[in-house]
């Protein structure tokens, strides 16, 4: 993911308001926990995959927890930094990566409430690897080029990470009980072998999986392919059966707003079911004026047909990518009956006026999604055998 230094949040009424003329309704809406701020990391993927797992304790009756993020980050980097160096110096040691990850990282070494470990060790109130993370690449660089990892480098590294983001505590107490980290996570009782990742790309065969070739994707774990109806239809038996999704894609484009607490994908030539007045305002723009200008008018503005051809072409041409992830936490629906992906971000509460979600329409889901995480139960059945899984 992109490090995107922006802070956020929403709480929806039944009937809430957003941009100018949106108005939604909601459908559906499942428990969450409250909206965080990853501030100045790459951490979207953690922080996304957390509140996923968290809602997850919440549908499972275990209760409501905050989980620590930066438990899971620091033995990330840690597994990066291990890939990298046996790849001769070309692997990624970036801030992104996806929800595979903390899976991976939770299955290693556990996890910890938040109050065990806050990941800020130094002088903020907000998280901030951008200084952290130049050290940790320049200690790798000499282990490349010395062609051997020495005593001194794990101590550099292991040093670097308790310096900024705190000593990892090897047991802990909470609510009066003594834990280990992986004690913790056996108490949650979460199964990482649960949660399956699904995408959809027409240059790989359906129903099979595959690496996903986005460079966060750097332990190159394989999701399932389906055609895109199967994934949206998976998204929406999920909602709608209890289930929140986590939600990987692009959030580059002008229809996303955050700011607006929407995101659309406008067909910025189609005039025809506009107002006079905004028909009027419309034919003055040109096309970048009009992508600026569509959440300012009287309705919710027309929207691309996206069918698999589309997505591809958006794949393919670079203009679709792997920017950020977030949590899908319900379905609602504008004046016009087009359905929205209720959204949590994890870009904070303060500059945010809408409690740190917006509204993705279908049409920005079908053609912005890279992959969506789900728990197995929340695919449907005929999909599941057809996946072989069970």
């Amino acid at each position: 993911m992109r490090t995107l230094i922006i802070s956020c949040a929403l709480a929806f009424a039944s009937v809430s308001a957003f941009a100018q003329g949106y108005q939604f309704t909601e459908v559906v809406k499942l428990p969450a926990t409250p909206v965080k701020n990853q501030a100045a990391t790459g951490t979207c993927w953690c922080f996304a995959t957390t509140s996923f797992m968290e809602s997850e304790l919440l549908r499972m009756g275990k209760g409501t927890y905050d989980l620590s993020e930066m438990f899971i980050v620091r033995q990330k980097y840690m597994n990066q930094l291990q890939d990298n160096y046996l790849r001769g110096g070309n692997g990624n040691i970036g801030q992104g990566s996806l929800s595979h990850t903390f899976m991976n990282a939770y299955k290693q070494v556990g996890i910890v409430p938040e109050e065990v470990y806050t990941g800020i060790n130094y002088n903020s109130d907000k998280h901030n690897h951008s200084e952290m993370v130049r050290f940790m690449s320049a200690i790798a660089d000499v282990a490349v080029k010395s062609k051997q990892r020495s005593p001194q480098y794990y101590e550099l590294i292991n040093n670097l990470f308790d310096t900024y983001l705190g000593k990892v505590p090897e047991k802990f107490t909470y609510n009066g009980k003594e834990y280990t980290p992986k004690s913790f996570a056996a108490f949650l009782g979460l199964d990482m072998d649960n949660y399956i990742e699904l995408t959809s790309f027409t240059h790989h065969p359906y129903y099979q999986k595959f690496d996903v070739e986005v460079p966060d994707n750097w332990e190159h774990s394989f999701m399932y392919n389906l055609p895109l109806d199967e994934m949206m239809e998976t998204v929406d038996y999920a909602l709608n059966n209890g289930f929140t999704v986590c939600w990987d894609g692009d959030v580059s484009e002008k229809g996303f707003s955050f700011q607006n607490g929407v995101a659309i994908n406008p067909e910025v030539k189609k005039v025809e079911d506009l107002s006079d007045t905004d028909r009027a305002r419309f034919e003055k723009l040109d096309e970048k004026g009009r992508l600026e200008e569509v959440f300012k008018f009287e309705r919710p503005y027309p929207e691309i047909n996206v069918t698999p051809e589309v997505r591809q072409q958006g794949y393919e041409a670079f203009v679709t990518t792997d920017d950020h992830l977030m949590h899908l936490t319900g379905i609602t629906k504008d004046q016009n009956g087009t359905k929205y992906y209720i959204t949590k971000n994890s870009w904070g509460t303060e500059r945010h006026k809408f409690g740190g979600y917006l509204n993705m329409s279908e049409s920005f889901v079908r053609a912005k999604t890279i992959y969506v995480m789900v728990h197995k139960d929340a695919i449907p059945k005929a999909l599941k055998a057809k996946l072989g899984i069970n």
